[in-house]
Order: structure tokens, then sequence, then C-alpha cells
């Protein structure tokens, strides 16, 4: 038996938490179809209305299927959390991978989409920066988990591999509202806080966000800074 480190350990429980939190309101609306032991059913028409009416903000997802795994579940206004956010899933835990039916498996995709909260990525461990449909983006988890900072929010993508996680990335668009999964997506209105190294390309995006938000927050770190030293 392989020894987690600390590390990875932390990054599996990190995802776990977010993961249970937020499947609770889609397993309460399918329970008859199956988080039990079965396979879920085709999602109904009233819990897909749910995400795509939801109010507060645009929550992604990668269309009705990902990979030739069909959406299983959404989120909604009802059960919302605010620090969780609103989650689409993907897959059948019974036969591939998902949390439907199957213990510690996981699905082959899911996407939270939750309001962006200023803070440092340095909690994530191990992770490498990079440009995603022209915004930040962070790849963490052993490459399974992508973190894109767009708009007012930052787009979870949680899957088995980096290369589905990356493919999921590029289908993403709005389920409650306009867009398309083609071009860049809006660019954040806040600097993320960004951990480990950042390349030209990068670097590029981060200074020409709106209202400079990284110059500002740059700025106030260092006043800060100066009127405590």
């Amino acid at each position: 038996m392989t020894v987690m480190s600390s590390t990875t350990a932390k990054n599996a429980l990190r995802r776990a938490a977010k993961m249970g939190l937020a499947l609770s309101a889609g397993c309460a609306a399918i329970a008859a179809g199956g988080c039990g032991t079965g396979h879920p059913g085709p999602i109904a028409a009233a819990e897909l209305a749910q995400a795509q009416t939801f109010p507060y903000y645009r929550v992604y997802w990668a269309g009705p299927s990902f990979e030739g795994h069909p959406l299983a579940a959404a989120d909604g206004l009802k059960g919302y959390i605010d620090r969780v956010g609103d989650s689409v899933y993907y897959g059948d835990c019974v036969q591939s991978k998902g949390i439907f039916g199957g213990g510690s498996c996981l699905l082959p995709l899911q996407v939270t989409t939750v309001i962006y909260r200023l803070h440092s990525n340095s909690t994530l461990g191990p992770q490498r920066n990079m440009v995603v449909r022209g915004v930040p983006a962070t790849v963490y988890d052993e490459g399974r988990s992508i973190e894109i900072y767009t708009g007012r929010v930052a787009i979870d993508v949680f899957s088995d591999t980096f290369a589905h996680a990356l493919r999921a990335t590029r289908q993403l668009l709005p389920v409650n509202a306009p867009g398309s999964a083609s071009g860049k997506l809006p660019a954040p209105v806040y600097c993320p806080g960004l951990s480990g190294p950042v390349d030209r390309t990068l670097a590029r995006v981060m200074a020409t966000l709106p209202a400079r938000a990284c110059q500002q927050a740059a700025a106030e770190v260092a006043l800060t800074t100066a009127l405590a030293g």
C-alpha cells in the first residue's frame, strides 16, 4: 500500500469536502435514481431548470455530456451554500468513475462555480499556473483539478486526469446565461492569489486585468507593509 504524502492527503480531503458538500443537493434531487447503489437516471428537466435559472451569477457547465458521460446532476438555488457554490456532475460511478453508488471513486467530471474570495493559493499544495481561455488558472491536485479565474467567480474543474480536466475547460459555457464554449472567458475583476512561478504570458494577462486589479492589490500590500514597519 502506498502511503500518501501530507500534501496529497490534504488535497484529497479538500476535494472530498468540496464534492461532498456540493453534491448533497444533487443527490437529494435524484435519490430515486441512484445516489445509492443503482445507475442514476437521466437528469430531470426540473433539476436542470434549477441550474438554468440560478440567479446570482453565471454557473458553468460542459454541455449535456462530456467524453461520452451524460450530465447526471446539477445544483440550483435550493440548498445553495455560498461558500461551496453551484456544481454540475457528469458520469456514473457504477460503470466507471464518480460517486453515484461507488464509495471512494471519482466522477469523470465535476464543475463547480463559486464567488471568488481573495485568498492565497499556497494551501493547494504543489501547483502550476497557466492561462486557460485567456484568463489566469491554477492546476493542482496532481493535475486532476484546474481552478479558473473569471468575472466575479472561480470555476473549479475536477476530473480524473489533467488531460480530461483541460479538455473540459475548452467546453465550458454558462448554463444560465447566453454564451458559448468558443473564445476567451471574461477577465476576472479581482487579482487571483496565485502561488508559485508566473511566466511571461500569464504575467501579461495579470497586468491587463480590469481596473488594474493586480497593480492595486500590490499597492495595498506595499502600503500595509509600510504602515506596519
